[in-house]
């Protein structure tokens, strides 16, 4: 299987997931949620800010997740909420099968959710991913005018909502999207964590087996 060098692939860097300085050089409190745009939250700042439907929205994605690594894709999934709570769009990385560098679960969740209502523009939706989503798919959420996006683990690579650039809270942008991030990060990171393991330990067993 060919190997996805994105912001998924933790061959360079740390694992996905783990807590890494932002930008303006302040580290994230472990397991508690960051906004963008907003000051450098407390430890206690959000700690009651995800409710039981965040949880499940995000159990939802975790489940999408889980598709996308038995189809042989790095595991993320996103789900697209409408303003009442309601499933409008799901999707799951699909790069490598559909050989489509946009096939993040981000992008294919939105034009789900697109579809479903007839409109590029989503205002009052949420979208909920596994994985802090990359430039890429945050200038698609900024297009679709999200009113709110929640991921679980970050990524320290390619990040684009706080580990490595915080584009939602560019003030010149004319639309700002509520980004909270932390949402089950364990869980959303020790699956993508499982998942290289198992990858270097295939690349390793077949290496020996050519040796």
């Amino acid at each position: 299987m060919a190997a996805e060098h994105d912001r998924r692939d933790e061959a360079s860097g740390g694992p996905p997931g783990t807590s890494q300085a932002s930008p303006s050089g302040a580290a994230p409190a472990a397991g508690n949620p960051r906004v963008a745009g907003d000051a450098e939250p407390g430890p206690e700042a959000f700690a009651e800010s995800f409710g039981a439907d965040d949880i499940n929205a995000m159990r939802i994605a975790l489940e999408l997740a889980a598709q996308a690594e038995a189809a042989g894709e790095v595991p993320v999934g996103a789900v697209v909420l409408d303003g009442a709570g309601k499933v409008i769009g799901k999707g799951f990385n699909c790069t490598i099968s559909g050989h489509d560098p946009t096939g993040h679960a981000e992008i294919v969740a939105l034009r789900q959710a697109a579809q479903a209502l007839g409109n590029y523009r989503l205002p009052e939706a949420s979208l909920f991913v596994t994985l802090e989503p990359c430039a890429m798919c945050v200038g698609a959420i900024l297009h679709a005018r999200l009113a709110r996006v929640v991921y679980g683990a970050a990524d320290p690579k390619t990040g684009a909502c706080h580990s490595v650039l915080n584009v939602p809270a560019i003030a010149q942008l004319n639309h700002q999207t509520r980004v909270e991030g932390g949402l089950l990060a364990q869980e959303c990171g020790e699956m993508l964590r499982s998942f290289f393991r198992e990858r270097r330990a295939r690349i390793r067993q077949l290496k020996q087996d050519d040796a």
